[in-house]
């Protein structure tokens, strides 16, 4: 009976242990934030694949994990506030995008103020495989096309690689996507690289500070419709929901601790950050509602 115990335990271990790890797939994405312009900029995002789902998020905060968990730990050791975020790296895009396995249905999530909205989508793509083939890096990748957002793009998968997903809401051929890009080159993703993740995590660092210190990380799901219209009046006015309180002049002229910095003055400049994150991009990946079919 001892023994039995025993290896209900060992499995117990062995399916947690199984959880904790994820393929981590590294896609540069180079893209026009501007219609009317021929710039281009760069990011590296990351889809993570674990037992049950994938995750797309941009990369540039989860590379910073170990700087924000060390900045965050020295000002609660020392009571002292200090603005981490002049010292880093800020995101290009702050969604993800989940999909679960098998069903490939996907969830849009972002935070619009204090809380964490999402929708759903249950998206089938109508992809046309060709029979042209073609060696992208160390893949070998066959084509594909399809109309999807009010864009048209051009995928090319591997079946070496047997997961069929691929970035941002992308998924549904017969491999992996190591590269898709639209027909007018304004979104573009190349697969750089990949790992295996043995202790993985969903949350970033950012994710779990903001949790502890009362942003709720559950997500709100409603209508696509819904979501686009609040992220669209947080667009326009990121403090609306601090801005009945910076009416009190004494509290918004109370000194963060540790701090000669304001609280006022240190909204303004949150609201200063998160205006020009806005406007730096305003071409988005979807220029209509849904893939054609």
């Amino acid at each position: 009976m001892k023994r039995q115990f025993s290896i209900v335990l060992l499995m117990i271990a062995f399916a947690l242990n199984a959880q904790t790890t994820a393929n981590r797939f590294f896609y540069e994405l180079t893209f026009k934030p501007k219609q009317d312009s021929a710039k281009l900029e760069k990011v590296m995002t990351v889809l993570d694949i674990s037992k049950d789902k994938s995750i797309y998020q941009d990369y540039t905060l989860p590379a910073q994990d170990s700087l924000i968990k060390v900045a965050v730990d020295e000002m609660e050791k020392t009571k002292t506030w200090k603005d981490i975020s002049k010292s880093l790296v800020l995101p290009k895009f702050t969604y993800k995008v989940i999909k679960s396995y098998p069903s490939m249905k996907s969830t849009y999530e972002d935070r619009i103020s204090r809380n964490l909205f999402g929708y759903e989508e249950d998206l089938k793509f109508n992809w046309k495989i060709s029979s042209e083939k073609e060696k992208i890096g160390e893949y070998n990748t066959q084509k594909a096309t399809a109309d999807f957002g009010g864009r048209q793009w051009t995928a090319w998968f591997s079946t070496d690689i047997p997961f069929q997903d691929g970035p941002y809401k992308f998924s549904g051929l017969p491999g992996l996507i190591v590269k898709i890009e639209d027909s007018g080159h304004n979104y573009s993703w190349l697969l750089k690289g990949n790992k295996k993740l043995e202790n993985y995590s969903e949350q970033t660092e950012a994710e779990k500070i903001n949790e502890k210190y009362g942003m709720s990380s559950k997500v709100n799901i409603v209508s696509k419709e819904r979501f686009e219209k609040a992220y669209n009046n947080f667009k326009a006015d990121p403090l609306a929901e601090a801005r009945p309180y910076m009416s009190n002049a004494e509290v918004m002229n109370r000194k963060m601790p540790g701090s000669d910095v304001t609280l006022g003055q240190y909204l303004k400049e949150q609201e200063k950050i998160a205006k020009d994150f806005f406007n730096s991009n305003d071409n988005p990946i979807e220029i209509s509602s849904s893939p054609k079919k």
